[in-house]
Order: C-alpha cells, then sequence, then structure tokens
C-alpha cells in the first residue's frame, strides 16, 4: 500500500531493514465514518460498579502455539505456552489479537477470579490486522458475562483511557491508565494498514487483546507497545477496524481489507507544480508508478489523486477528519469501496477526471508472507525445496554472515523482496535445509539458503511447478542450477535420487515425502509443466 509522505518513510524503513534481514514480519463494508466523529468529552473518574462490569467482560487467554519451522519445513517448532488477554463481544464470542492464537494447537480462556479454564476454538483469524474471534465449547459462561459495550465514535485526543489486561507476571487482572495521545493510519503487518490509536497508559506483554476503555465503553483492543528504549506508549486496535473485521468474517471467510498499491509522491516541493503546469490551488498526491502497466488501469504516472469520494486529498495526501485530526488518504479506502473499486478524482494534463480505482486486499509478492499457514515443501533425495517467505527470511535474520553472503552473490532474497510476481516466476523456490546425509551429494557445497532457478534447462515458476517438471522427467540425470552469480551446479543420477529418497525420510524422521499440496501433485498424471529435457 503506497501511503503519503511520513507513511512512506515507515515502509521504506521497514523494507530496508527486512532487505538487510534484520526485522520481522509477523503474513469491505463501509464502517462507520470517523470524519463525523465528535464525542463528547470523557472523565478519568470511573464508577466501581463499571470497573466491576469490564473486568468481568475481560479474560486471560491461554495458548499452546506450534510455530512452523521455515528452515525444516517438514517440521513445526516446540510448543510454547503463551498468555493474552481477550474481550468479550456480542454473539458469544471472545475477541483477541491474532498473534495471541495464530497456529495455537490449544486455546483456553479463564474469567478474572475464576479457578477455571475453559476450552476455546478460533474461529476466525486475521494476522493482517491482528484481530481474531474464538469460541467457546460451553457458551453456559456468556450468562453471566456480558459483552462489553463499543463505542461508536472515535475517541478525542486527551481523553482518559484504562487499559485493561492481564500483563506477564501476575494471574488477576491488571487496569492502568494514561490519555489519548495520538490517532493515525499506519502499517500493521505489512502490507496491511489501518487506524490505530497510540495511548500513554503502559502496555506490556500479556496485555495482547485486552480492552482500551473511555468512559463505559470500550474505544479499541490493546495490540502492541512500542519497542526499545521507548516507555509507557501503547497502540490500541480502533473499533471501527474491529468492526470492518467482524463485518468481514461474517460469511465465515476473511476476504481482508480493500486496499491500493500504487506508488506515490508527495506534491510538496516547488518545482513539481509548473513542471505539471498546475494551479496553486490545486492540490493531492502524484502517481509515482501505477499498481498496473496494462492500458486499461485508470491510474496513470503523474496523476495527480485529489479528491478519493468526495474528500479532498492535501499535498501531503493526507485527509481531515476533525479540526484536530489529519490522517493518510488511504484510510478512506475502507470507508468508500464498493464491488472491488473506489472513486478517484485525478487530474491528468491538466484536466480534472472521475475514475473508478479496482482495490484489493492483498499485494502480489514474489516473497509473500505465511500468513497462518504452514510452508508447503516438497523432498527430492538429499534435498528439501520450499517456497521463499518473509518468515523464511526472518529465520535468517540472525546470522549477518549469511545475510551479508546472499547480498554478495546477488541472491533473489535480497533483490527479490518487495517484487512482484510475473508469469515467468510467480515466487521463489529455496532450498531451505542442508543436505539431508547421503552419499548422493557427496562433495557438492551446502546449498541452504539458495534460490532454484532451472531444472535441467527448464526454468522453474514456483514450487509447484518444480515438482511437476521433477515428477514428468525421464531423463537419466537431474540437474540443478541456481540463480546466483557463485555457487555449483547439482547433477544426479534420476534412478539414484529416486531410490535414496524413501531411506533419506526414515533415516531423519521425516513423516511425508512432501505437504499435501505438492504430494497430490506428485502423486497426480500428467499436469501443465513445461516438459523437462
Amino acid at each position: 500500500m503506497s501511503t503519503p509522505s511520513a507513511i512512506l518513510k515507515r515502509i521504506a524503513s521497514a523494507c530496508l531493514a527486512a532487505l538487510l534481514l534484520v526485522g520481522a514480519s509477523t503474513t469491505g463494508k463501509a464502517a462507520t465514518d470517523a470524519a463525523a466523529a465528535t464525542p463528547k468529552a470523557t472523565t478519568s473518574a470511573e464508577p466501581a460498579e463499571a470497573a466491576g462490569n469490564i473486568g468481568a467482560a475481560v479474560v486471560k487467554v491461554f495458548a499452546t502455539i506450534r510455530n512452523p519451522d521455515t528452515t525444516k519445513p517438514w517440521a513445526k517448532q516446540a510448543p510454547a505456552e503463551v498468555t493474552g488477554s481477550g474481550v468479550i463481544i456480542e454473539g458469544n464470542r471472545i475477541l483477541t489479537n491474532a498473534h495471541v492464537v495464530l497456529y495455537a494447537s490449544q486455546v483456553q480462556i479463564q474469567a478474572n477470579q475464576s479457578g477455571d479454564k475453559l476450552s476455546a476454538t478460533v474461529v476466525a483469524v486475521a494476522p493482517g490486522i491482528d484481530l481474531a474471534v474464538l469460541k467457546l465449547d460451553d457458551d453456559a459462561f456468556f450468562a453471566t458475562h456480558a459483552p462489553l459495550p463499543r463505542a461508536t465514535q472515535l475517541p478525542q485526543i486527551r481523553d482518559a483511557v484504562l487499559a485493561y489486561g492481564y500483563p506477564t507476571g501476575g494471574a488477576s487482572l491488571s487496569i492502568t491508565k494514561g490519555i489519548v495521545s495520538r490517532i493515525e493510519y499506519s502499517t500493521y503487518n505489512y502490507p496491511v494498514l489501518g487506524l490505530r490509536i497510540q495511548i500513554d497508559a503502559a502496555i506490556n506483554p500479556g496485555n495482547s487483546g485486552g480492552a482500551a476503555v473511555v468512559g463505559d465503553k470500550m474505544i479499541g483492543l490493546a495490540f502492541s507497545r512500542a519497542g526499545g528504549d521507548t516507555q509507557n506508549i501503547g497502540y490500541i486496535i480502533p473499533n471501527e477496524e474491529i468492526d470492518l473485521f467482524l463485518q468481514d468474517i461474517a460469511d465465515g471467510h476473511y476476504d481482508g481489507k480493500p486496499a491500493m498499491f500504487d506508488e506515490l509522491q508527495s506534491f510538496e516541493n516547488s518545482a513539481l507544480r509548473p513542471f505539471l503546469k498546475l494551479d496553486k490551488l490545486v492540490q493531492g498526491i502524484l502517481v509515482h508508478r501505477p499498481a498496473s502497466t496494462d492500458s486499461s488501469y485508470p491510474l496513470h504516472e503523474w496523476d495527480l489523486i485529489t479528491r478519493i469520494g468526495d474528500t479532498p486529498v492535501d499535498d501531503e495526501g493526507m485527509v481531515k477528519l476533525n479540526a484536530d485530526l489529519r490522517v493518510s488518504f488511504a484510510y478512506r479506502v475502507q470507508q468508500v469501496a464498493r464491488n472491488g473499486k473506489i472513486p478517484l478524482t485525478v487530474v491528468r494534463d491538466g484536466k480534472a477526471l472521475n475514475i473508478q480505482l479496482p482495490v484489493s486486499p492483498m499485494k502480489p509478492s514474489l516473497i509473500p508472507d505465511l500468513w497462518g499457514d504452514y510452508p508447503s515443501y516438497f523432498i527430492y533425495g538429499p534435498m528439501v525445496f520450499s517456497r521463499a517467505t518473509r518468515q523464511y527470511l526472518h529465520a535468517l535474520a540472525g546470522n549477518g554472515n549469511i545475510a551479508l553472503s546472499l547480498g554478495f552473490i546477488g541472491s533473489p532474497l535480497i533483490s527479490g523482496f518487495g517484487a512482484a510476481p510475473d508469469a515467468a516466476r510467480e515466487e521463489l523456490v529455496v532450498v531451505p535445509s542442508p543436505f539431508f546425509p547421503s552419499n548422493a551429494s557427496k562433495g557438492y557445497d551446502n546449498p541452504a539458503g539458495i534460490v532454484v532457478e532451472k531444472v535441467n534447462g527448464t526454468p522453474i515458476r514456483s514450487l509447484a511447478h518444480l515438482v511437476a517438471v521433477l515428477r514428468d522427467l525421464k531423463s537419466e540425470f537431474v540437474e540443478f542450477s541456481f540463480a546466483n552469480r557463485l555457487g555449483e551446479t547439482l547433477v544426479f543420477s534420476r534412478t539414484e535420487i529416486m531410490a535414496s529418497t524413501e531411506n533419506i525420510l526414515a533415516d531423519n524422521g521425516v513423516r511425508s515425502q512432501g505437504s499435501a499440496d505438492m504430494l497430490a501433485i506428485w502423486e497426480g498424471k500428467g499436469g501443465n509443466a513445461q516438459k523437462a529435457k
């Protein structure tokens, strides 16, 4: 998602960190119009009865997590026990953060001052916006625990806020006090953006999924705190984002937030206006690189976006929500999107045009996020193949030597980060692990971390294509070449490598030669793979 100046800089910084392999990546219907938000002032005092009712609606969440092991994609990481918080909402449901229950094999909840833990099931999860919904195996719990009312308007800056949750270090409900200090439209888990509230109440590990309350109503869900040396800076997912998520999953499926992925730049520099021959009264944000080069795509380079729907856009790409609040114009996308399109007014060659721009929930990426899935893989003799993902890059981040080596050899894992797939290469196929012990690989260097370019001269488009090519080989030898400046070409006897696979799997305790999707291709007949030599 391209955004104006300040947000563009933050996204660029995040991408640069990932390129250096030192960062982590974790992976509409109209909402209430926050532009009309003029909530009444709230006081910092809260009646004891109201506090008790709120406390009864905030629960502790226990989860047993089995994260994927992207360097050994046939396995999962060891179980980890995590805790977080959750809030009872309408429909006998509990709202929490996605990161609290993502990859959970078991989930339980516990009410404040209760000795019982109740089994729960994750029924919806959105890693991008960090929200999830739980259902209990027994709804009798909700007879004595009412849902927490949610405010229908954004809070005011400087409103007193209370953060309810179960931070690490104790079993009882914790309540911290602060104020609303900032509201902005910013990155959650790239490339997903959303409205975000910053508060100065303490948000600590375990608080995730707890309620932030102004007066006697919830204004949002706690989801993170600022890292580094900062103190008492917490972030809240506001009700508008929660409502969008709940509307989305009403049909039992999460589609994601509509977004535009064109690259934009501000219209602030004094040379740009005469360069485009535009009057000084015209304001907007410039299209630097459209998301598509197709001739039918409605945005062109140097278009100036002046309005989204009926809302004017300024030279920094911001829109006013009220006298005290400006946010990125991208915020309006989730409000005005209808049937996968948004109305924009642009100035092109000095003339104003009204266009309908297609939007979608996800930006196609050569190195995608897993978004809660386990990685696909395929084992062929002593080698294992998988898709390159953001999580795999993060797994490499702890080894600076690997990062430098990948850059030195010109690996697509570096140059392809942030790039879009195309017909020639839909994804990067990587060898995530060293060779399994085998005589077949004798004398070859460790191939871990390199990207497959060709098999027997056939360019590899995707992991599925690789499996299909290997399946259809008839030649005596199989030859792997890789997308880097240095390194070896690996040649194996096809019959030897095929015969060795079962023993390799057994010797290393690997239960299956591939993930279910890859085995379906391997065991299939024919296929649309380009005929291998």
